[in-house]
Formats: C-alpha cells, structure tokens, sequence
C-alpha cells in the first residue's frame, strides 16, 4: 500500500498523538464531528502511513494478518481517551477541571498490552543499550504504536507548549504544541483557519460599512 495524499486532512500537530487526536472536525467538546477522517481500516492504515507510524511494506503485511474493524475500534479509543486527557491539562490552564482518569487509565491498558507483545533487544550498533521494541507484531502493530506514541506524548511534551485552535475564534478546535519561538501561535495552521477567520470578520467589516445611514 502507497501513502495516499488526501489533502482534506491536514497534519499540523507537531506530534503523531496530536495527529491522531485530529482526524476528526471539527474537535468541539461533546458534540458529534462533521468530519471523520477514520472511517474504515483502510482509512486507518492510509493515515498510518502517511503520518510514518508504519511503512508501505509493513502496511502490506498488516493488511494480511489483522482484524481491521477490532483495530480500528482500539485506535479510535486511544484517540478519544487521549483527547480527554489532554483536553482536561488544557483546562487545567485556567477552565473547569475535566475527569480524565478513566480515560488515562484506559491508555495505560492499552500501553500495557503493547508492552507485553513487545520485545527487549540489544541493537547491534549499540549492544551494550537495550531497547524496548513495540508495534512487531503485525496484527496489533497500529495500535500498539498509537498506544506507544500516546504515552510518548503524555509524559515527554510540556502542557505550556500545547494549544487548541479557538473555537470561540471560529477555529476548528484542533490541538497543536505551539513552538513558535514567542509562543505566539493561535492556529491550527494559519493559511487554513486563521486564513478562513479573518477572511470572515473582513466580509462582516465590508458589509458594515456598505450599510446606509439612518
């Protein structure tokens, strides 16, 4: 299988977690998407190879061995458990506090029977360094790698870095690490949502001005 290019989707988190969490549109806190970008295992293993959490000669195989629906129940968990987690550190910043431990407690499940289909090896370019192998197994590989990249995320990123497109702005609700270097960012991608936002308010601004006097 080939990386499709599906440019309705775009990629802009600056984490695979983060990538993952936005393949839904737009992200407004209990309510139903318009977009879902996930809709089948096929879809699944496409956006799995565009955003490199496996390669076109392993999706081959994948497609092979793997229960695709029973995957992409697992990925679309991981999904929405880290969108609960992260949603509530964002709320942390200054909002209502948001339960997440249920929600983290089923990742670290998750990341557990990743672990234990892993393997530990010494690498021969550096043998005397072990390493923790996760996603091998072929039929699990995409969620165990998804599970694996979650915790990555949870435990290495700094809450400070983490934004969410406003949608109070008009934005799309997107999450996104902020590494601008003024920590400035307020997009999910400017020429997308800050593009379309401002567009707006000039449209709304013009037909002000147009409107006659009293």
């Amino acid at each position: 299988m080939e990386a499709t290019d599906n440019p309705a989707l775009r990629i802009v988190g600056g984490h695979t977690g983060l990538d993952l969490v936005n393949t839904v549109e737009p992200r407004v806190p209990g309510a139903e998407p318009e977009k879902e970008h996930l809709n089948t295992p096929e879809e699944l293993l496409e956006w799995a190879v565009r955003t490199r959490v496996v390669e076109p000669v392993e999706a081959r195989e994948i497609q092979l061995v793997w229960q695709g629906e029973a995957a992409l129940a697992a990925v679309l968990a991981i999904r929405e458990a880290l969108y609960a987690v992260l949603l509530a550190r964002l709320n942390e910043e200054g909002g209502p506090i948001l339960p997440y431990q249920p929600a983290l407690e089923q990742l670290g499940t998750r990341y557990a029977a990743a672990v234990a289909r892993g393997s530990l090896t010494l690498p021969p370019d550096s043998p005397k360094i072990g390493r923790l192998r996760l996603g091998d197994v072929a039929a699990f590989a995409v969620q165990d790698r998804l599970a694996a990249i979650a915790v990555d995320l949870l435990t290495r990123e700094n809450i400070e870095d983490l934004r969410q497109c406003p949608l109070d702005e008009g934005g799309c609700g997107w999450l996104f690490l902020d590494r601008s270097r003024n920590h400035s960012r307020r997009w999910c991608a400017m020429a997308d949502c800050g593009t379309r936002v401002k567009a707006r308010r000039l449209t709304v601004k013009r037909r002000g001005r147009q409107l006659p006097p009293n």
